[in-house]
C-alpha cells in the first residue's frame, strides 16, 4: 500500500482496473488519431475547394495580400493595444454592475419594489437595443448635450455604452445563479445566526459565482469581439488602423489581419471558458463533488 503525500492510504490498482485504465487510453488514442485525420481531411479539401474557384486570383490579392498584411501588422496591432485596454475597464466595470443590478432584482418585499422594476426594466432595454445603436445614442447624444465635466472622449463614451449593454446580459447571468441556491441554503445561514447581508454574501454568492463562471467567461469572449465596434465613434482601434490602412493600399488585408489578432487574443479565453463548462459538467455528474 502506497501513502501520498497527505497521509491518506490508497489501495493498489487491481490488474482489473489497470487492463480498464489501459483500454481507456487506447481508445483515446486512436480517437485522437481519427480526430486529426478527419481534420487534415476537412482542411484538405476546404483549401482545394477555394483554391479551385475561378475568383480566387482577385480574391487572394484583395484579402491575402502578404506584403500589405506584412506592412498593416504593426499599426494594426498598435491598434489592439487600445481594443485590451478597454476589454480590462470594461470587463471589471460589466463584472461589479451586473452583480448589482442582479442583487437588486432578488431584493425582498414591498418597499422594494421600485428598485426592483427600475433594474428589471435596465435589464431589458439594454438587452433589446442593439450595442451598435447605443453606441451612436451614448456617443453622438451625450456629446449633444454639451454638459459641463461630461466625458466627450471616444473612447470613454464607447466603453460605457458597452458596459450598459454587457452589464445588462451579466446581470441576469448573475440573477439566475443567485436564484438557482436551494433556499434550505438560505434558512441553514439564518438558523446559524447570520443576517440576511452575511447569508448572501458568505453563503448564496460563493455557490451563484461557482455555478455561473462558464456563461460569464462566455461573456467575455463576446465582450473581446464587440470592444472592436468603438472604432464606429472614431476611436483609433485595430479596426479603424485596419480600415485606414484598407483605404491607403485598396485592399481588404488588413482587415483580415486584424480579424486574425482578435481571434488569437479570444483564444486563451475560449479555452477556459471550455474548460470551466467540462468542469462543471464533471462535477455535477460526481454529485457536486470536488
Amino acid at each position: 500500500m502506497s501513502a501520498p503525500p497527505d497521509g491518506v492510504v490508497v489501495p493498489p490498482v487491481s490488474e482489473v482496473e489497470a487492463g480498464r485504465r489501459s483500454y481507456r487510453r487506447s481508445r483515446e488514442r486512436r480517437s485522437t488519431g481519427v480526430a486529426v485525420l478527419s481534420t487534415v481531411v476537412f482542411a484538405a479539401v476546404l483549401l482545394v475547394g477555394a483554391t479551385s474557384a475561378p475568383g480566387w486570383e482577385r480574391t487572394r490579392e484583395s484579402f491575402l495580400d502578404l506584403d500589405v498584411a506584412r506592412r498593416s501588422f504593426l499599426p494594426v496591432l498598435s491598434g489592439l493595444w487600445l481594443n485590451v485596454r478597454v476589454l480590462v475597464v470594461a470587463a471589471v466595470c460589466v463584472l461589479v454592475v451586473g452583480l448589482v443590478v442582479a442583487l437588486l432584482r432578488t431584493l425582498r418585499g414591498p418597499v422594494w419594489a421600485p428598485v426592483r422594476l427600475l433594474a428589471a426594466a435596465y435589464t431589458d432595454v439594454f438587452r433589446g437595443l442593439p450595442l451598435i445603436v447605443l453606441l451612436y445614442v451614448v456617443g453622438f447624444g451625450v456629446p449633444g448635450l454639451r454638459l459641463q465635466g461630461v466625458p466627450t472622449s471616444a473612447v470613454v463614451l464607447g466603453t460605457i455604452a458597452i458596459v450598459l449593454t454587457y452589464g445588462a446580459y451579466v446581470a441576469e447571468v448573475f440573477r439566475a445563479g443567485i436564484e438557482s441556491v436551494h433556499p434550505s441554503q438560505r434558512a441553514a445561514a439564518r438558523a446559524l445566526g447570520l443576517t440576511h447581508r452575511q447569508t448572501t454574501r458568505l453563503v448564496v454568492l460563493p455557490q451563484a459565482v461557482r455555478t455561473v463562471t462558464p456563461p460569464l467567461l462566455n461573456d467575455l469572449v463576446a465582450l473581446q469581439k464587440d470592444v472592436g465596434l468603438i472604432s464606429v465613434l472614431g476611436a483609433v482601434d485595430a479596426v479603424r488602423r485596419a480600415q485606414i490602412a484598407s483605404a491607403q493600399t485598396a485592399d481588404f488585408t488588413p482587415y483580415v489581419v486584424a480579424g486574425v489578432l482578435f481571434v488569437l487574443l479570444a483564444v486563451p479565453t475560449v479555452r477556459l471558458a471550455d474548460w470551466a463548462t467540462a468542469r462543471a459538467r464533471r462535477r455535477q455528474q460526481a454529485g457536486g463533488l470536488l
